[in-house]
């Protein structure tokens, strides 16, 4: 599949407009979702969706390291990892938080079982927030209450509103595929959403009532972040590759993928990672949505392990994983 199999890139629309969505984006799903007849089974099977008392004993063992969110240059590419899905990318100049969640507990998950890796004062100034679906893991309104209200917001389709009655009040809602443009130091930088296989769901009633996606940030020399959000394994991958060629930066999830055959479907395993990795053409990729809160029955550091293990088989070079601990950056400098 190349670039030419798909239509050029959208042209990017206007921030804050108001927009129609239909009642439902059910008809995105690909395949179906772990429904109350996975959980029976998962009961008869004796099996939970959390990691084993024995796994539970490598908790310490998780990589933490707060450090300082470095200082860089408009030009520069620079990714921190504070936990689980949330991310500070600084690129174009511009400082996108993903999926913010600094609070220790969320509605219907455990406790976190390893601390934010960036105070809440060291985040550097907020330009743009980025968000990929709205489970309470990825969407944390305790964390948005101290987010200044004129914040750009990029959200997926039908979800502008639970921001709007929130007092927020620049928000953008977007489909697959569409994008808009924020300005920053070196001219505008372009934020595309991009399919995912997730689904969405705060309550009873509004399951798949709001999109699901991923984000690609595109600054004006051509630097090109993907973040995945949260996602099972597919063609959209490749699609997106095709669609964005010179990706620097692939943010994956490896974590909360066992047992397979109830969330192969909405939770890529770190052996598939690297393949997204792969069709997508990305050249580096930073794993995240591990290690912070404790939503499946892997053993906490078995992700990371296997990533590893994954990324040495393809023979790529190893400086290209950023394996960060919690806290931790890395940085890609200007093009000189």
């Amino acid at each position: 599949m190349t670039a030419n199999a798909h239509p050029p890139l959208s042209t990017p629309r206007r921030t804050g407009e108001i927009r129609s969505w239909p009642t439902s984006f059910a008809d995105r799903l690909t395949s179906p979702l772990p429904g109350v007849t996975d959980f029976v089974r998962l009961a008869l099977r004796g099996q939970r969706l959390r990691p084993s008392a024995k796994a539970l004993a490598q908790v310490p063992e998780l990589p933490v390291d707060p450090c300082p969110v470095p200082d860089v240059g408009p030009g520069d590419l620079a990714f921190t990892w504070a936990g689980h899905a949330s991310c500070i990318v600084r690129l174009g100049g511009l400082t996108i938080l993903t999926d913010p969640v600094w609070s220790r507990r969320i509605v219907g998950t455990p406790a976190r079982i390893t601390p934010v890796g960036v105070a809440w004062r060291d985040v550097p100034h907020i330009d743009a927030i980025v968000i990929s679906h709205n489970h309470y893991d990825h969407l944390d309104s305790n964390t948005l209450h101290r987010v200044p209200p004129g914040t750009p917001f990029l959200v997926p389709a039908g979800l502008g509103g639970w921001f709007r009655r929130r007092g927020f009040t620049h928000v953008t809602e977007l489909d697959w595929w569409e994008a808009v443009e924020l300005p920053g130091p070196i001219g505008p930088v372009r934020f595309d959403f991009v399919p995912s296989h997730h689904w969405s769901k705060r309550g009873l009633t509004d399951t798949c009532r709001s999109l699901w996606g991923g984000w690609m940030l595109t600054e004006p020399d051509g630097r090109r972040v993907h973040f995945a959000g949260d996602t099972g394994y597919g063609h959209w991958f490749s699609e997106i590759g095709a669609r964005y060629p010179g990706i620097d930066l692939a943010i994956l999830p490896i974590g909360a993928y066992e047992p397979r055959w109830m969330l192969a479907a909405v939770h890529t395993s770190p052996e598939e990672a690297v393949q997204a990795c792969e069709d997508l053409g990305a050249r580096i990729m930073a794993p995240m949505h591990w290690g912070t809160f404790l939503l499946s029955a892997e053993a906490p550091l078995e992700p990371l392990a296997r990533v590893r293990d994954a990324w040495a088989s393809t023979g790529r070079p190893r400086e290209n994983l950023w394996d960060l601990a919690i806290g931790a950056s890395a940085t890609l400098p200007a093009a000189t």
